[in-house]
């Protein structure tokens, strides 16, 4: 089952300066798991990008220097109680999922190579958002739209954004 399909309500809410604070949180906790086993870990998707509308769900992707390092990361983040869920159909993303509750708000923890697609892409899309405040304002325009159009359906949801997030990446990716 992917991350996606255990959002039982698509909820689109305004920008929270709180998911910083908590995405630094999580992140310092991740780097006393894998510090020593990652070049980074970057805040990407919706809740990284200043004054956009997001799911309350921070994204954070470990990267990391090449999948070399990739067994001792899933072994080491097992310990931890985070589940290995595989590349989920993205290349160059490989999902994790937190077993237990650890006081943290909801989030999805991706690892990466430094060269993957999944990686670059992330991104790419969250740099151009941030610099472009218009393409900002229209995505949140679409999620709220599409938020409200298919509350009880994330993949139809995820679905409907795809257009918009390939226009952006086409113009972010040059």
């Amino acid at each position: 089952m992917s991350i996606a399909q255990k959002t039982k309500v698509v909820e689109v809410v305004p920008y929270d300066p709180e998911w910083k604070v908590e995405f630094n949180r999580i992140r310092e906790q991740l780097l006393s798991y894998v510090g020593d086993l990652i070049i980074m870990i970057e805040h990407v998707g919706s809740t990284s990008i200043e004054g956009l509308a997001a799911k309350p769900i921070i994204d954070l992707d470990l990267v990391m220097d090449s999948y070399d390092v990739l067994p001792q990361i899933i072994e080491r983040l097992q310990q931890y109680g985070y589940e290995h869920q595989g590349n989920m159909g993205i290349e160059g993303r490989e999902a994790f999922k937190r077993q237990q509750a650890d006081g943290f708000m909801k989030y999805h923890l991706y690892v990466c190579p430094k060269d993957g697609k999944g990686y670059l892409e992330h991104i790419a899309f969250r740099d151009y958002l941030r610099s472009n405040p218009a393409a900002s304002q229209a995505y949140a325009e679409v999620k709220q739209r599409l938020a409200d159009q298919h509350r009880y359906d994330i993949d139809a949801y995820c679905e409907g954004k795809t257009a918009f997030v390939t226009s952006i990446l086409s113009k972010a990716m040059k």
